[in-house]
């Protein structure tokens, strides 16, 4: 069974970073393309970012685009997002997400596995 398991969360000022990390276990993580998501208090899970399986592709949400960077190290069986230039409407529970073999999805219901969640919080 895949397990995720998400660190790296935390309070943080405007302005700040923080680095969150998704461990895989349990799974082939090689061959999985993995997600970020974020779900906010009272709104819908949303996506910020994602990786190929095979690491040639990753995407973004526009509203992350050019503070966030997804990487992945297979030999660590790692995903990690690192968040620049944080702001306030940042704050949310990020999950993390895995797919097998597949193209980025971007709709929350594309992908089988997920994290627990790690809450990240930006102060004004």
């Amino acid at each position: 069974q895949v397990q995720l398991v998400e660190s790296g969360g935390g309070l943080v000022q405007a302005g700040g970073s923080l680095r969150l990390s998704c461990a895989a276990s349990g799974g082939p993580f090689s061959s999985f393309t993995m997600g970020w998501f974020r779900q906010a208090p009272g709104k819908e899970r949303e996506f910020v970012s994602a990786v190929t399986w095979n690491g040639r592709s990753t995407d973004y949400s526009d509203s992350v685009k050019g503070r966030f960077t997804i990487s992945r190290d297979n030999a660590k069986n790692t995903v990690y997002l690192q968040m620049n230039s944080l702001k306030p409407e940042d704050t949310a529970v990020y999950f993390c997400a895995g797919r097998y073999l597949s193209q980025i999805y971007y709709v929350k219901d594309q992908y089988p596995y997920w994290g627990q969640g790690t809450q990240v919080t930006v102060s004004s």
